[in-house]
């Protein structure tokens, strides 16, 4: 049994129940569409942000059919940006899997894309969930503006340690922020206790996603080849903080080899060497359990409970991950 399996056991009839509402929610009418949200549930990731929503909800109340929708609105708008990304990146593979556009093309995998944001926005509006559609809706927007805000920095390779926290913030920490608060929000209508678990997903989210830019310069297989951040010209914390404490020549010479030479195996090596040498790594690792604690430190305003030692293992696992 793997540690995500042992984590989940509290609230794994919970996922169980939650996998088939999932499925149901994708149904179309169009066989097309019905062999290719077949194709998505299959190909599933780790469920984790399923799990944020539960446990956060069992932390503020008890799990109920508002829970299971809110999860199921996380999950289909999750999976929507997914498929844009897909097509946005030019991407053929998800999870080991071809990605949706490698099988039907972009412009399916665009329509594909919509069909399951409009089928989130369905799911709350037939049940009046507007507090859980706004927050979901909200983190939707703000993924867009972060990948956005990340396309533009790439072009000049103009940013700093600030304009990646709120890069991050927005692309990836929304999302979980958003699971917790929907969890809360489901069962408890405190505007205090739902705030209290945004923020707390949101360091959570902060930490995970500089977990996930440390592999790419990490010695760990995780099945993600090293440099793929460096070769799509993404700034991340340990070059960042590399770049803050070289000198103005090799400052200009990585740049450089980042903005013109990111092709060049051997030039993108040079650059992984040099921030390995900087002390970049253990500095993001500083500042992952910054985050990481800042996250703890609002658990530990809830009373203790199955539910928050849940969540606490979670967001260890995010941190402790090998891929």
């Amino acid at each position: 049994m793997s540690r995500l399996d042992e984590i989940k056991k509290p609230i794994e009839k919970e996922l169980d129940v939650f996998e088939e509402k999932f499925k149901s929610s994708m149904k179309s009418s169009v066989p097309l569409l019905d062999r290719i949200t077949h194709y998505i549930v299959k190909r599933k990731g780790k469920q984790i942000r399923p799990m944020f929503v539960f446990f956060s909800a069992s932390l503020c109340g008890t799990i109920d059919e508002a829970t299971h929708r809110g999860a199921a609105l996380v999950e289909l708008l999750h999976t929507a940006t997914l498929v844009h990304d897909d097509v946005v990146d030019n991407s053929y593979e998800r999870r080991g899997f071809f990605s949706v556009n490698a099988l039907w093309k972009n412009k399916v995998a665009v329509l594909v894309g919509d069909f399951l944001l409009a089928k989130g926005m369905q799911l709350s509006l037939a049940n009046d969930d507007f507090g859980l559609l706004k927050i979901v809706n909200e983190a939707v927007q703000q993924m867009s503006e972060g990948e956005l805000l990340q396309m533009e920095k790439a072009r000049k390779l103009d940013i700093n340690e600030n304009i990646y926290y709120e890069v991050i913030r927005q692309k990836t920490a929304s999302l979980i922020a958003s699971c917790c608060a929907v969890g809360a929000a489901s069962v408890n209508k405190d505007a205090v206790v739902i705030e209290k678990m945004r923020s707390f997903g949101e360091k959570v989210g902060m930490a995970f996603q500089i977990k996930d830019d440390l592999f790419d310069f990490g010695t760990d297989d995780v099945g993600k080849p090293l440099g793929i951040d460096i070769k799509e010209k993404k700034i991340t914390l340990p070059l960042i903080y590399a770049l803050s404490k070289s000198g103005k020549t090799e400052k200009h010479h990585i740049i450089n080899l980042v903005k013109n030479h990111n092709e060049n195996s051997a030039k993108v090596e040079e650059v992984i060497s040099f921030v390995r040498n900087s002390g970049g790594l253990a500095y993001a690792e500083m500042q992952m359990h910054r985050f990481q604690d800042e996250a703890f430190e609002i658990l530990g305003s809830f009373p203790e409970s199955e539910a928050r030692t849940g969540l606490e293992q979670l967001v260890r696992f995010t941190t402790e991950r090998k891929k």
